[in-house]
């Protein structure tokens, strides 16, 4: 039986990224995203300057998006964009023009969960990456979130344990700052953290009870330990920066796997999947592929593109959801914070 073909457009504006994409079914024919480097000199996201870069941005992303695909927009079977979480200004940007271009096609309107998005972008038909089956654990990682969910079916989702303060991506950004790097710092930590050694200054793991994650004494934690080291040695930073940036990255992985660990032992579930922008860490990355031999877990780690912010994973959600028929009228409202 052939499977009639379903083209979705999706739009992602929750944060600093414009991206649109253009799904067949669960594959990918497009999937395009504008940065916006402004923010870099302020070291973090202005939220103002962030929606009207979206504003600038939208037209010509889409039209890049429908270009690649060599899609004509007739052809289209309905719109997808992100209701949240995320920056409201932004939200709005790409929720005003979802629902302009579905009323003017007259086609359905799809809203999506952004964190939904990264769980279930590990369901695009991508060569060389499986796709779990059902139950498994979602470890979801980025600059505003750190969650565990328990993934029993599409639109059946449970967190099951979540960050009590700040989210992991925020104590990389954060770490990174104490240190003096430019933003966005994560991956500098990580960069570094390949040529240190990751046990050469022990951090205290925070003791948080269940599954819920805390990051904020740990923040802390590095900032007295820098300003102690500065104190004795001015040059404490530059004489050992690949050692610091190993051993946060070190700590902060074994909070993440002390947890995980924990999850499979009481879920009993040993299907793993990562997502979000934190899950391009290539330490975490490697840990978690580590698991495979060392407890037997199934792990899936998803392509680089779809771990940032991209349209692609609102897409594939779309997808599933047109064919639940899950639509939304024109009043939908976007949610700077919504669970699933």
């Amino acid at each position: 039986m052939q499977i009639p073909e379903v083209y979705i457009l999706a739009i992602e504006s929750s944060c600093d990224d414009t991206a649109a994409a253009v799904l067949c079914n669960d594959k990918v024919l497009s999937n395009v995203v504008a940065n916006q480097l402004i923010h870099n000199q302020y070291g973090g996201v202005v939220p103002e300057l962030a929606s009207r870069a979206h504003q600038q941005n939208i037209v010509p992303v889409i039209e890049a998006a429908l270009k690649k695909a060599n899609i004509k927009k007739e052809q289209l079977s309905a719109i997808a964009f992100t209701q949240g979480p995320g920056l409201m200004g932004s939200l709005l940007v790409g929720s005003s023009f979802a629902k302009s271009i579905a009323l003017a096609l007259q086609i359905p309107l799809i809203a999506v969960n952004h964190m939904h998005a990264h769980i279930l972008a590990h369901f695009i038909d991508e060569d060389g990456f499986d796709k779990p089956s059902f139950p498994f654990l979602a470890l979801t990682i980025s600059g505003g979130h750190t969650q565990i969910v328990r993934v029993d079916d599409f639109f059946d989702l449970t967190i099951i344990g979540e960050t009590t303060d700040d989210a992991v991506g925020e104590a990389f950004d954060k770490s990174a700052k104490i240190l003096g790097l430019p933003y966005p710092g994560g991956p500098l930590v990580d960069k570094y953290a390949q040529l240190g050694n990751p046990k050469a200054f022990p951090f205290t793991k925070p003791k948080v009870p269940g599954l819920d994650f805390s990051f904020s004494g740990l923040k802390t934690a590095i900032l007295y330990f820098i300003q102690k080291k500065k104190n004795e040695n001015p040059e404490f930073i530059t004489e050992n920066l690949n050692d610091i940036c190993a051993s946060i990255q070190y700590t902060i992985i074994e909070i993440l796997m002390d947890k995980l660990k924990m999850a499979v032992k009481e879920t009993g579930i040993k299907q793993i999947a990562i997502g979000g922008g934190v899950s391009a860490n290539s330490g975490i990355r490697n840990t978690l592929k580590e698991t495979e031999t060392k407890y037997g877990w199934k792990t899936y780690i998803p392509k680089f593109e779809y771990t940032t912010d991209n349209a692609a994973m609102i897409g594939i959600v779309g997808y599933q959801k047109f064919l639940s028929q899950k639509f939304e009228t024109a009043e939908v409202v976007s949610k700077a914070r919504i669970q699933f």
